[in-house]
């Protein structure tokens, strides 16, 4: 398994373009912690962002993984264009005569997958610790350790949409085309969904839209980390005046954690079918 993970990597620094992904993607990771100094008056009221409890343990987790994982498309662009290299320069027909089964191939790429995800989770992790401990009003443990299942989520979401990432650019073998199919996948759950809601209850009354859509592969790995704005009491506040009740459910749905399993091993199964019929 090491030396799996290790050509893996070594492939991957041998990218200038992957390398230089990887640190914006962290970069902007670390970027988190500069909306605690964003400030701006309101009248005569000064709002200072990290006043408002965002970096509030256990608001922290939700928080942060939630911002966190709208970076993914770095990573996922490092996934789809080391795997499309691989064709083009023949490294995998290499690999093959080089003692390595199709089997490996695909495990050392799924290695890889699950070591981005994991290092983001921890860098995530260690990020809301600092954030957390400088500027939440509660440090006591059993506080700053609740609610630590939207890590869990965060780490499952990254492993399931770059299991997806890995298919496509298996599928596809050119980068540029397997994120443009990405892009067009995600509208046509879009449209889907809006045709759903459109004619669905006509034809059948005891299913909704939304209950379909939540087994479809993009969005169900979207709400595995719901939005967490409405926990904020600012905004809390804001909708009582107007008379606005907010969704409470914004917890993670262990249902919705068991879809994106299912996916994710779905994506991989099929990586490997490819794999296995496909002359490379």
């Amino acid at each position: 398994m090491k030396r799996l993970l290790l050509i893996e990597y070594h492939k991957m620094m041998a990218s200038r373009s992957s390398r230089m992904l990887i640190i914006a993607y962290f970069v902007l990771l670390s970027l988190i912690a500069s909306i605690a100094a964003i400030k701006f008056d309101i009248g005569p009221i000064e709002f200072h962002l990290a006043e408002q409890g965002i970096f509030n343990f256990p608001f922290i987790w939700h928080f942060n993984s939630f911002i966190a994982a709208l970076f993914k498309i770095f990573l996922a662009v490092v996934i789809v264009s080391m795997v499309a290299n691989e064709y083009s320069y023949k490294t995998i027909k290499q690999n093959l005569i080089d003692g390595l089964s199709k089997y490996e191939l695909l495990k050392s790429k799924v290695l890889m997958v699950v070591a981005l995800s994991l290092s983001s989770t921890i860098f995530i992790f260690i990020l809301s610790l600092i954030l957390g401990y400088r500027f939440s009003d509660y440090n006591e443990i059993g506080i700053v350790f609740r609610d630590l299942e939207y890590l869990l989520a965060y780490f499952i979401k990254l492993v399931g949409f770059f299991s997806f990432c890995l298919f496509l650019g298996i599928l596809i073998k050119r980068s540029a085309f397997a994120l443009g199919f990405l892009a067009v996948w995600q509208m046509a759950e879009g449209i889907i969904f809006g045709l759903m809601k459109w004619k669905l209850s006509d034809l059948v009354s005891y299913v909704s839209a939304e209950q379909v859509f939540a087994f479809f592969p993009l969005n169900s790995m979207s709400e595995l980390i719901p939005q967490p704005f409405t926990r904020l009491s600012a905004v809390k506040n804001i909708a009582g005046q107007i008379g606005e009740q907010l969704d409470a459910n914004i917890g993670v749905s262990w249902s919705n954690v068991a879809i994106v399993l299912l996916w994710t091993g779905v994506f991989l199964w099929m990586s490997y079918r490819i794999l296995q019929q496909r002359d490379l």
